[in-house]
């Protein structure tokens, strides 16, 4: 006779492990793009630069030498509120108080159209202005004279003529610049008493031209205050 026993089968070995349910995708974090940093450097006229002056913005006769003068590179922000790198080229003598007041500026964010020796256009300086190119040393004659200008020494900077045009009688320089002579205190780029650009340029001792009595030279500063 043949027996047959029952077995009760096994519990199912209940196993533990890792949870079958995915993981919550991971998000990547924003990646914050860092704001750019003030620089400046600056250093004596190099060669490319130098030979572009000769019969442009430097001639015989010349109250000052090649030697006397520096490239300022700063950084500041133009009207898109980019960073960029200027060129300026001025007295030695004033160049670290020059590097502070731009540092100042790009602090503030202050706009500024265009950076580069007015040699770039030719030593016009009618050319640089319609350009609303921000510029110092340039050995040339002073507006409606014929004595050396300040910027002949280096040690004068137009910034933003068009914002800042010179206004004398019915006479604007550059014509583009008719627009602002209403000032605007709102307007970027425009200079007006007590603000960050004639603040800085107080702390140097530079004198600016939007004080003057018979006329008005909204964009030129200098360290004799003509």
């Amino acid at each position: 006779m043949l027996l047959f026993l029952a077995c009760a089968s096994p519990e199912p070995e209940v196993v533990t492990g890792p949870s079958d349910t995915l993981p919550e995708e991971e998000t990547e974090e924003e990646t914050e793009v860092p704001e750019p940093e003030w620089s400046v450097t600056w250093g004596p006229i190099p060669g490319g630069l130098a030979a572009e002056m000769q019969g442009t913005t430097m001639h015989d006769g010349c109250p000052v030498g090649m030697d006397e003068l520096v490239l300022l590179e700063p950084a500041y922000w133009d009207f898109e509120g980019e960073a960029k790198l200027g060129r300026l080229v001025v007295a030695e003598a004033h160049v670290q108080d020059l590097a502070g007041v731009f540092e100042k500026l790009f602090e503030a964010k202050f706009a500024i159209r265009s950076m580069r020796p007015a040699s770039a256009f030719g030593g016009s300086d009618d050319a640089s202005m319609a350009e609303d190119n921000t510029s110092a040393f340039n050995c040339r004659s002073v507006t409606g004279g014929s004595g050396w200008s300040e910027h002949s020494y280096g040690h004068a900077i137009d910034i933003n003529p068009r914002e800042n045009p010179y206004v004398k009688g019915g006479t604007v320089l550059p014509p583009e610049g008719a627009e602002y002579v209403i000032r605007d205190p709102n307007q970027p780029g425009l200079i007006v008493e007590g603000d960050i650009v004639t603040q800085a340029f107080d702390a140097i001792g530079w004198g600016w031209g939007g004080r003057w009595g018979s006329l008005k030279d909204y964009q030129h500063f200098s360290a004799t205050g003509n």
